[in-house]
């Protein structure tokens, strides 16, 4: 939601080093939950290292949505906003070091971030590029097949393709283990004709 855009807005590294303080550093291992499906989220979450994913239950399936990388800021937004119990589980998949910043330290930081010359471009800018990405995930969800986003994912973000392990790839394409082998089985038979 902020930290994350420190690098496109270069007056939030005031503001990092002024709440510093206030968030709470864990180094933490893998399968670590950070918010349960249920809770009500009272932290925005900051990633300096480390692999992180959102996901749902479905019937006694985990169904991931997202996964967040370094450098990348996380949070159930509606249940952080409105404090309503969250629809996603947020958990490590690496070993992580990550930053909680309080709801409460959260709100004074939108505070101070309010009397920023460019406040409103700044907030309109990461919420349009958040609302982008979710967009264009959930179109390609309804539009294209399963090896369809795939081959996207290996074009447009091979770091998930490289770092996630597979099970929750298949689980954040919407198929089974198998068929994700299928499908990486047909696109390596079809790459070895070439």
């Amino acid at each position: 939601m902020l930290f994350h855009f420190r690098h496109q807005f270069p007056q939030l590294n005031a503001y990092w080093d002024k709440y510093l303080p206030f968030q709470q550093r864990l180094e933490i291992p893998p399968k670590t939950t950070l918010l349960e499906e249920g809770k009500r989220s009272q932290h925005y979450i900051y990633i300096e290292k480390g692999l992180i994913r959102a996901f749902f239950n479905k019937n006694g399936e985990d169904i991931t949505m997202q996964f967040f990388f370094e450098n990348e800021g996380l949070s159930s937004f509606d249940s952080f906003i409105n404090n309503t119990p969250s629809p996603i589980t947020i958990e490590t998949i690496e070993p992580s070091v990550v930053y909680l910043l309080a709801k409460e330290h959260v709100n004074q930081l939108l505070e101070d971030l309010s009397h920023e010359q460019d406040f409103v471009q700044m907030i309109l800018r990461m919420t349009v590029q958040r609302q982008t990405h979710y967009i264009n995930e959930f179109v390609s969800f309804i539009r294209d097949t399963p090896e369809q986003r795939y081959q996207n994912l290996v074009k447009e973000r091979p770091h998930i393709i490289q770092r996630v392990p597979q099970h929750f790839i298949a689980s954040y394409l919407g198929v089974s283990k198998v068929h994700l082998s299928r499908i990486k089985a047909k696109l390596a038979k079809g790459k070895s004709h070439f």
